[in-house]
């Protein structure tokens, strides 16, 4: 049987009436399955686990969909229908974990009946897990407690979330104080009728404005309205949010969130998150302070008395930095990167390397601005089993949309959305990269971020052909899951690998020493970033963690800023609030820590390629084989071990940042 992918509705008009049948139709089918368990599973118990992890793919279709058109569809009445629908469909699930006798079902299975199976026990410890973790031996008072804490939390975090997307401040200033910005953003920023310039805290317009406008005041107003996102309206519902989550932890018996957030993570439990952190800090303190003496010495020709850089004037003098020190300008650097050009480049980057092709499809979407292509493989992939060779070439592997600049309303950062996980034989994976990017020339930090998030997405359509809808796409744990992302972006800083699409507008390639230049330059500011980074995990935990002390815990802003003093590089700018705007809290809750933990794995499995041959089809294709197309079918710390035969280790990462 050939699959087809969805088909979305053709008019804005037909939006709603789609959704609510698309949704419905899922949650019914799932439901249907469940009460069918209920009332009386089939005798094969690999087939009972087979119907309860389809009525698991129904529900995450719901929730799915709820997801991303409440973060990217342009009606608001279609983002308030995806916004309920992904809270039923979250409530439903509740439901189900809280449900006795769906555990039942499943505690009578004996472990013997799928030893023959190695995925189906897998799967089968995975979801006695679930239950315990759910909360399901609780009385019953505790359990309908527990469901009216998780609907809670999923309205908690999709306010947060839509006042942050909705939040976009402005600056009005005059065009002679935006002395310094390039001329293609000048010429998308016209003057109005009122002789002033608008800047948007979206990052086409803040990312710039904070790196090249000479005029402090605007820099700094830029930046403060950027951290201010969000205030104070989301710090009722962050302090919310922490508690239910505390109470839901401690409630299924676990000492907090944090510990509860881990036990499913590589790192295992609580308690080894800041132990982690404070590795990293170890790890960056003297790469940090190098970079912060490099900044300070060339801040101080223009401010002499200074003893720090504020935050609002690093990205210009980290900037200042690279082009004087590394003979890096930013500005001749975006001459190569036009957004067409960087996308198309993008797509014959991951297609040679991986053995891909895409090829443009002109179906309906939910926004002009989105592109869509289906994939497919230039030759077999036998960790796939899809079937002969002979027919597997002219079946899609799934479709990928691409949602990549700015517009009201949309979600405001960059990640990757499912549409449709992928069953081999039943549903194609389907993915949707959001981001917000430049229409014309792009920063190389933003073609790096493309590069970055295309990894999942990449990862979301090799890893959905398996048998299991569990275990489909990037459903492993939550602190490996950046990895195979993070090591993409070594392509977006190879010279052989831009030269074939960063062109500036007479067509020349950019050159390779340049690149060169870029890269060493990309290595000032390593320590400050790894910092930086340390004290966004450090909030993520503690103000999780804090929760232990209930009503005597910090407030957050007071609890922000002595986070930030302790281990960020750059100061507090007095008077902001970044924790009101930062997303992360919701997704990622206390597990903010992974994106460092990642980029540890992620830096070990690229010293498996060679840098002088970065499509070596030998080492491309065992990647591809042993850590992408897997999904979550073995534990991440086995698949990175299968694909470097050995397991994974701190050495690279501690080298690269030394260097």
């Amino acid at each position: 049987m050939t699959l087809v992918p969805l088909a979305l509705p053709s008019t804005p008009d037909d939006w709603p009436a789609w959704f609510r049948e698309r949704t419905q139709a899922e949650l019914a089918r799932a439901q249907e399955l469940v009460d069918g368990l209920r009332a009386g599973p089939p005798a094969d118990a690999v087939e009972t686990l087979r119907r309860w992890d389809r009525a698991a793919g129904h529900l995450g279709n719901a929730a799915a969909a709820g997801s991303l058109f409440g973060n990217v569809h342009p009606a608001e009445e279609v983002r308030d229908l995806a916004d309920a629908a992904e809270q039923e469909a979250q409530r439903i699930g509740t439901s189900w974990g809280l449900d006795r006798e769906l555990y039942d079902v499943f505690a009578a299975i004996d472990d013997s009946a799928v030893a023959h199976d190695p995925l189906a026990a897998r799967l089968l410890a995975k979801v006695r897990d679930d239950f315990r973790r759910s909360g399901v031996d609780q009385d019953e008072v505790t359990r309908a407690r527990i469901a009216e804490i998780r609907e809670r939390i999923t309205e908690l975090d999709q306010e947060f979330s839509r006042v942050v997307r909705d939040d976009v401040r402005t600056v009005r200033v005059p065009p002679e104080r935006l002395a310094g910005m390039p001329e293609d953003w000048l010429a998308a920023h016209p003057v109005d009728d009122e002789g002033m310039v608008t800047v948007t805290t979206d990052y086409p317009d803040s990312v710039p404005v904070r790196m090249f406008a000479r005029d402090q005041d605007v820099r700094r107003q830029v930046t403060v309205a950027f951290l201010e996102r969000g205030w104070p309206a989301t710090e009722p519902l962050l302090t919310e949010l922490f508690a239910l989550r505390h109470e839901l932890a401690t409630t299924v018996g676990y000492a907090d969130w944090p510990s509860y957030d881990a036990d499913v993570k590589m790192i295992g439990d609580g308690p080894a998150i800041p132990a982690f952190i404070e590795r990293i800090v170890e790890a960056a303190e003297e790469p940090m302070r190098r970079d912060l003496a490099q900044l300070l010495e060339r801040y101080r020709r223009d401010f002499p008395d200074a003893v720090e850089v504020p935050g609002y004037d690093y990205n210009h003098y980290a900037e200042l930095v690279r082009a004087e020190q590394y003979d890096v300008d930013s500005q001749r650097v975006r001459a190569y990167f036009d957004f067409a050009s960087v996308r198309e480049g993008l797509l014959a980057v991951t297609g040679r390397l991986f053995g891909l092709r895409y090829e443009r499809v002109d179906v309906p979407v939910w926004h002009e601005d989105v592109t869509v292509y289906d994939v497919f493989a230039d030759a077999d992939l036998p960790g796939l089993e899809r079937g002969a060779p002979a027919t597997s070439l002219e079946t899609p592997l799934g479709r990928i949309y691409l949602d990549l600049h700015p517009r009201e309303g949309k979600y405001k950062h960059a990640a990757q959305f499912t549409l449709a996980d992928g069953v081999r034989g039943e549903q194609l994976p389907e993915g949707v990269l959001v981001c917000n990017f430049s229409r014309g020339l792009m920063e190389h930090d933003h073609v790096v971020t493309l590069f970055h998030e295309f990894g999942h997405l990449l990862h979301h359509v090799l890893g959905g052909h398996g048998e299991w809808y569990r275990f489909a796409g990037v459903a492993t744990e939550w602190d490996f899951v950046e990895a195979p992302s993070q090591m993409l972006e070594e392509w977006a800083w190879h010279a052989d690998v831009l030269r074939t699409f960063a062109t500036d507008a007479a067509g020349e390639p950019i050159p390779a020493e340049l690149v060169a230049a870029m890269r060493a330059a990309d290595d000032y500011g390593k320590g400050i970033y790894a910092r930086t980074q340390m004290f966004y995990a450090a909030m993520s935990y503690w103000f999780h963690a804090d929760r232990v002390h209930g009503d005597d815990a910090p407030d957050l802003t007071s609890r922000m800023v002595e986070l930030q003093e302790r281990y960020a590089a750059l100061p507090y700018l007095p008077g902001t609030h970044m924790f009101a705007s930062f997303g992360h809290l919701g997704g990622y809750s206390s597990g903010y820590y992974t994106y460092m933990w990642s980029l540890v794995i992620a830096k070990d499995m690229f010293s498996a390629f060679d840098e002088h041959d970065l499509f070596a089809p030998e080492v491309a294709h065992r990647y591809r084989d042993r850590v992408l197309v897997p999904g979550g079918s073995a534990d991440a710390a086995d698949l990175v071990a299968d694909f470097l035969g050995r397991p994974s280790s701190f050495d690279a990462y501690a080298a690269w940042l030394a260097r």
